[in-house]
């Protein structure tokens, strides 16, 4: 008799099956950050859940920040992270450490990757041309090299997909007189996604998804209509920090993006759970043609 450990495992790659078929070749971009970063385990899970993604026929995107890195190594040097409405405040100073800091967290990944078998090449916005800025500024205060993408040139990603690698990118972009600006990583993945019409575009954060009830951990919605969330957002049960994560998500689906996936990365391989599972392990929304995979009743 088989054991039922091992009928357990063919089921699930049963129920994998069908989505390895429909998103072969097609690309997905991850935005990795939160607590996820910080946690080796969970970084190591990651990791593997890109590469097994890469290896079974998908062409993930790694969009990444670095926020708690940069605050650590500001502290190191004596220096004061500030934030004006969530956004950092980006002097001279500070621009300069957090490049710095952010190709360091970018090269770590690239080992990391390099170390499962696949080839990955880190990038800056910079590179390529990828990711053009111009300054932003919140409610109307200048808050520094902060930057809105208004260009995102795909050839370079092209390109290093095409030649099989893994492209890992950090959210640093250029204005149109050469000066460095920090990104939100949530705005670059977005950004991305959109230009290059991502299959799917994944969220890696410290939230669980969009929860019917805010104060229950229990009610995630696995799937969303773009009209669904919009109702939420009028209602007021999506607000605070989960609603420009939500805006920025129908804004990538109504652009071009087939779905949008909010996950909570400090669960244990969420990646593969949320895109390889029917019922996944937070939330998808989907633009209204799509089918769900999910019916939250049964």
């Amino acid at each position: 008799m088989v054991a039922q450990k091992y009928l357990d495992k063919a089921e699930v790659l049963i129920e994998a099956l069908p989505y390895i078929q429909r998103f072969n070749r097609k690309i997905i971009v991850v935005k990795y950050g939160g607590s996820v970063m910080i946690d080796e385990e969970l970084k190591q899970d990651m990791m593997q859940d890109v590469v097994l993604l890469k290896l079974v026929g998908f062409k993930p995107i790694i969009v990444h920040g670095g926020g708690k890195e940069i605050n650590r190594w500001l502290g190191k040097v004596g220096m004061e992270a500030k934030f004006v409405n969530g956004l950092r405040v980006t002097d001279a100073d500070t621009m300069e450490l957090a490049e710095m800091v952010l190709a360091k967290v970018n090269q770590e990944l690239v080992a990391r990757v390099q170390s499962l078998g696949v080839k990955a090449a880190g990038i800056s916005g910079k590179d390529g041309g990828l990711l053009t800025v111009q300054k932003k500024l919140s409610n109307g205060l200048d808050i520094g090299f902060v930057g809105d993408v208004t260009k995102v040139d795909t050839k370079i990603l092209l390109d290093l997909l095409e030649k099989d690698f893994l492209p890992i990118v950090f959210p640093v972009g250029m204005d149109a007189d050469g000066h460095s600006y920090n990104i939100n990583a949530d705005e670059a993945a977005s950004a991305i996604a959109t230009a290059l019409k991502a299959e799917k575009l994944a969220y890696l954060s410290d939230v669980e998804g969009v929860r019917s009830d805010p104060q229950d951990a229990d009610s995630v919605i696995s799937e969303l209509y773009i009209k669904e969330a919009e109702t939420l957002i009028s209602e007021g049960v999506i607000s605070g920090g989960m609603l420009p994560k939500i805006k920025n998500c129908i804004e990538a689906i109504n652009k071009g993006v087939s779905r949008v996936h909010i996950m909570d990365g400090r669960i244990p391989h969420s990646l593969l759970l949320e895109i390889f599972t029917d019922k996944g392990s937070g939330t998808a929304i989907l633009k209204e043609s799509e089918e769900k995979y999910w019916n939250e009743q049964q």
